[in-house]
């Protein structure tokens, strides 16, 4: 079993495309990185090299939606949010096409090539679009699922997908359910909700606080947009605070997704960890980074004891 979240998303597509003559993909200059070479080799026929014009890749990939096909598009997040937003508003949203949007190395993760290539803001560009839905999986099993989810279901999706590898903490017998939140850690006393890197990081942290006595549950959310509110307030009353933690800014992500419901209907102090208004910097490695952010399970168990104060 894979630990690449990339090669589970090449190789979900590979499979995909073999019962499902209609699934295209498009790359922009980094199939390499994208793992988009995978289906570049199965079905040459049905992959499109766009080069660095990622505006261009967009509008291409909304006309192939026109024609009844399922464009998968694919780049480093910061730019397949950022450099074709307005493709992506105008062309893709407004008319509610079914374009697929792949945001790789989503994140720090791309550690080395610093704050032009970080997506500390993708979430919240792709939140804000009506008609929009933004997964970001925890694991390459859950990549595998969210992209056999986007191929059967129409409408524009977006899904950020971590460069580097991370632990497998989901079974693929669990099925993935748009809108769920999904437990991996139950406790009484707080919540701490949490997506993609940063659950494993949740994880150890609660670990530590079970130590001092705090019982933290850990939620995996993995579907920002939508979220099930119900679920989100029926977790919100049985814990007295909670936490989010998303390797994104703490503007316009996770954190105010969950605030948005929870805040108007319960009076729940909510801690939030995540990216403070910076942009991201080189590093040697990802680990580094995270480091630096604060994306440790000391910030996260410091943050979860002052909620519960």
């Amino acid at each position: 079993m894979t630990t690449s979240l990339r090669t589970a998303y090449g190789e979900t597509l590979v499979e995909l495309g073999k019962v499902n003559k209609n699934i295209v993909v498009l790359d922009a200059d980094l199939c390499k990185s994208t793992m988009g070479v995978l289906f570049e080799a199965a079905y040459p026929d049905r992959f499109f090299e766009m080069g660095i014009a990622e505006a261009n890749m967009a509008s291409t990939a909304a006309g192939l939606s026109l024609t009844g096909k399922i464009p998968f598009i694919a780049s480093f997040a910061v730019f397949a949010t950022g450099r074709c937003y307005d493709q992506i508003r105008t062309n893709i949203c407004i008319p509610d096409l079914n374009v697929k949007i792949c945001g790789s190395s989503a994140g720090l993760s791309d550690f080395g090539d610093g704050s032009t290539h970080q997506s500390i803001d993708d979430i919240a560009l792709m939140r804000m679009l009506p008609n929009m839905h933004v997964f970001s999986p925890v694991d390459a099993v859950q990549t595998a699922q969210i992209v056999k989810y986007m191929a059967a279901n129409k409408g524009p999706m977006y899904i950020r997908i971590c460069r580097n590898d991370l632990p497998v903490l989901t079974q693929p017998e669990h099925e993935f359910e748009p809108g769920k939140v999904y437990t991996m850690r139950d406790g009484s006393d707080i919540a701490i909700f949490t997506t993609g890197v940063t659950v494993s990081i949740a994880l150890k942290a609660s670990e530590e606080l079970a130590e001092n006595g705090i019982q933290a549950k850990v939620l995996n959310v993995p579907s920002i947009k939508p979220i099930q509110e119900d679920q989100l307030l029926t977790i919100c009353e049985e814990v007295k605070a909670f936490v989010t933690v998303e390797e994104h800014s703490i503007y316009g992500g996770l954190g105010d997704a969950v605030s948005a419901i929870v805040a108007p209907k319960l009076a729940r102090k909510h801690i939030r960890v995540g990216i403070h208004d910076v942009f991201g910097i080189s590093a040697h490695n990802y680990k580094e980074l995270l480091e630096h952010y604060g994306f440790t399970p000391e910030t996260i168990k410091k943050a979860a004891e002052e909620a519960v104060r």
